[in-house]
């Protein structure tokens, strides 16, 4: 098996609130859009982020997710620390709940935290060591 992800799928209760959080809110711009069913973004050369109704995924994958915070984040790398500052008040102005503030990290980084409205945690960070800045395009 190669060493690659193409599909992150995320479940959802609300299709039409995800749509106006990423879409309407965040301005990102939809690669599949099946009102009622999925929700696709290109964000990286091979990489798709899917947003799939619940009942897809229980038809599909035969039993329900399990409710509450899931123990993952995504995480969206920026240049600067400012960057990180930006996106966080765009999540705000968007409606994401539970939004931090970004805070300087040990490791040399700066991070803050936000939820979408499922309560998926993003990570925005300034990573400035070789791997952070590997991943910005």
């Amino acid at each position: 098996m190669d060493q690659r992800v193409s599909f992150i799928t995320l479940v959802v209760t609300d299709l039409e609130a995800t749509r106006r959080f990423y879409v309407g809110g965040l301005g990102w711009e939809a690669e599949v859009d099946v009102p009622g069913e999925v929700l696709m973004f290109r964000v990286a050369d091979k990489v798709v982020l899917s947003f799939w109704v619940e009942a897809g995924f229980v038809a599909e994958v035969g039993q329900r997710p399990t409710r509450g915070v899931p123990p993952v984040t995504l995480a969206h790398n920026v240049a600067t620390a400012q960057g990180v500052d930006t996106v966080l008040e765009q999540a705000r102005a968007a409606g994401a709940s539970h939004v931090s503030e970004a805070v300087e990290r040990g490791w040399g980084g700066y991070t803050g935290y936000f939820a979408d409205p499922d309560g998926f945690r993003w990570e925005v960070a300034h990573n400035p060591g070789e791997i952070g800045r590997s991943v910005l395009s």
